[in-house]
């Protein structure tokens, strides 16, 4: 055996001085070699003619491996092969039926299912982008995502029926074709589609179809509620798809992972990071319809998961659930993706389930700036790297909560937030990091651009978040701003909520916020309403509005009733106070209500109330 000599033992010094004076040194090379590599494609992408979108990656995954499993669910599994068969055959009847051509928005409003990623790739192969519609919206909220991209086809799950026929004398005024993934339909004006699916043929369709789409293209409109009004439809571009697919090989994900998505495929993290980013990998998926926190690892071991999908609303549900031993380490994941987990639901998740690598992410779905934590430093959502910073530049401003405006100094210019102290995030808007907006929007999507910001005449994009900087270049998520708050996983945007509440006869006026509940992520719905004159409080007629016309995550299950409603002096509606205070009613001298699903109606909150939420023995 060779003795180690004086040169070896020089280099494991030296490696363990590198390490002592820069812990994430391996960490950090890794992400920026495997970003540098993808940046590289992505510009090969922009450059290659006929257009290589993600429709032809997972057409050559179809090529290579077409028996390939491409999606596991309830039960059943689809090959590559298959769902490229049945997503020509969707287009197919679509074309006859609809008469779709290249170009023309179609709304998807379907649950979480294989014919969600199939009728998705029959649009794609058209050349058609699909409006992925959110199936927890309806009435006003549905019109009005759906109008919003210019579609003049909706294509809905069968168990949405009810939904579509509330909207339907609108959809059939306004001249919408509507179709429904069902053989059979007695309702006049909805259209059946499997039945024209199954008559159809699935050979090939032609590239010329697509001849004319590019990278710049639209190729899905995905909603976001912002600072003000109802969901915004986000332009996201097909350069977009390819970068967000990007993020699992990133991650280190590769085509043998087995990639878990429970999260609604109507959103950027199920349909771009999940699904996208498994037909980018060639790998396998199981789909869920939804989360479920007691069948969750029964799913992992059964379905050999190695990667894991979560919000943080999903992973503290894992953590609460009853701990059984023989899961507790007894599965296969390896990595878990997503955003918005605690630092202690982060440790407690680690600690408890094995040594499973989390990748915090920050993103928007409009944004053009975001952030991978690839290192396994608990609480941070991202990491500052030069090469990160050098093709997409951003920066920390100094932000006035009160007044909800950036900090500017004499000259006009934004002034850059101390490393360590809280900033709004702003991204500049460049040819590689581009800011598209939202369709039929300017006034929202200018309200989203920020000029003037470190020199005069450049243009940043406002992302709406505070974050921080810390002295080891890593990046915590510290708030938002602006009237949204987010709760189960979704955005509300406030202003939507107060609209549906001041149509309830008793209120006036309402200012709408949310508030922290100990043990819970986010912030949850609550109201602070002026009452109509000569007026009680309706407490039925408000419960019946709420639920009616808003999603259980949107609802306010606080009510506070005030004589006068604070305002700034652009007569902006004050909310900071109001968030500060909560709704503890031994601190509160207003009444305070809460809506209570068993019984029905908005109940006065009570001490006794506030502790059971608390304790939670009431689940919010």
């Amino acid at each position: 055996l060779r003795c180690p000599s004086l040169t070896d033992a020089s280099a494991i010094l030296s490696l363990s001085f590198l390490k002592t004076l820069f812990p994430y040194l391996s960490e950090d090379c890794t992400y920026i070699l495997r970003s540098i590599k993808l940046g590289i494609r992505l510009v090969k992408y922009k450059k290659i003619k006929p257009f290589y979108s993600l429709l032809d990656c997972f057409l050559d995954a179809a090529r290579r491996h077409p028996s390939k499993t491409f999606v596991k669910f309830e039960g059943r599994d689809y090959s590559y092969g298959e769902v490229d068969k049945q997503s020509s055959r969707t287009a197919r009847a679509l074309q006859a039926a609809a008469a779709l051509k290249e170009g023309d928005p179609v709304a998807l409003f379907l649950a979480n299912e294989p014919s969600f990623i199939w009728t998705w790739l029959a649009l794609a192969k058209l050349g058609c982008p699909a409006a992925l519609l959110n199936f927890n919206i309806r009435s006003k909220s549905l019109l009005h995502c759906f109008s919003c991209c210019g579609a003049k086809v909706i294509i809905a799950s069968a168990e949405l029926q009810d939904a579509v026929e509330e909207v339907l004398p609108t959809l059939r005024e306004q001249g919408i074709t509507v179709f429904l993934l069902s053989e059979t339909c007695s309702v006049q004006g909805i259209n059946t589609l499997l039945d024209k699916i199954s008559l159809a043929s699935d050979e090939p369709l032609s590239k010329d179809l697509r001849a004319n789409v590019n990278i710049r293209s639209t190729a899905l409109y995905i909603y976001t509620s912002g600072t003000t009004g109802l969901p915004k439809a986000a332009v996201v571009t097909h350069e977009r798809v390819w970068a967000a697919s990007f993020i699992q090989a990133a991650c280190g994900i590769t085509a043998d992972d087995i990639f878990y998505i429970n999260l609604p495929l109507y959103h950027s993290a199920g349909f771009l990071i999940g699904m996208a980013g498994a037909i980018e990998r060639g790998m396998t998926i199981f789909l869920r319809r939804k989360f479920s926190a007691s069948q969750f690892w029964d799913d992992c071991r059964k379905y050999d998961v190695t990667v894991m999908q979560y919000i943080g609303e999903t992973m503290r549900y894992l953590c609460n659930s009853p701990k059984v031993r023989r899961i507790l380490r007894n599965h296969k994941v390896r990595v878990a993706i997503g955003n918005g987990v605690r630092t202690d639901i982060w440790s407690e998740f680690v600690n408890r389930f094995g040594n499973i690598q989390v990748r915090e992410l920050y993103a928007a779905t409009e944004g053009n700036i975001g952030f991978i934590n690839y290192t396994s430093k608990i609480g941070a959502v991202g990491r500052v790297n030069f090469v990160h910073r050098f093709f997409f530049p951003y920066t920390l401003i100094k932000f006035d909560i009160e007044k909800e405006e950036p900090v500017r100094n004499s000259e006009g210019l934004c002034i850059e937030a101390a490393r360590g102290e809280t900033g709004l995030l702003v991204g500049k808007v460049t040819q590689r990091s581009p800011f598209v907006g939202y369709a039929g929007n300017k006034q929202q999507t200018e309200k989203k651009r920020l000029r003037d910001v470190l020199k005069k005449g450049d243009l940043y994009f406002n992302t709406g978040d505070l974050l921080r900087f810390d002295e080891e270049n890593f990046v915590y998520f510290q708030d938002r701003v602006g009237d949204t708050f987010r709760w189960k996983g979704e955005n509300v945007a406030t202003s939507e909520v107060a609209d549906i509440l001041t149509m309830v006869p008793c209120i006036l006026e309402a200012n709408v916020y949310g508030v922290k509940v100990e043990g819970h992520e986010g912030r949850i719905g609550m109201a602070a309403v002026i009452l109509t004159e000569g007026e009680d409080f309706d407490c039925s007629g408000t419960y019946k509005q709420v639920v009616s016309y808003l999603p259980a995550y949107a609802r306010p299950r606080f009510i506070r009733i005030q004589a006068c409603l604070e305002m700034t002096g652009t007569f902006k509606m004050k909310k900071v106070r109001l968030v500060e205070e909560g709704f503890n009613p031994a601190l509160i001298q207003d009444p305070l209500y809460f809506l209570d699903p068993e019984q029905k109606t908005y109940v006065p909150l009570t001490e006794e109330i506030y502790r059971a939420i608390a304790s939670r023995e009431i689940k919010l």
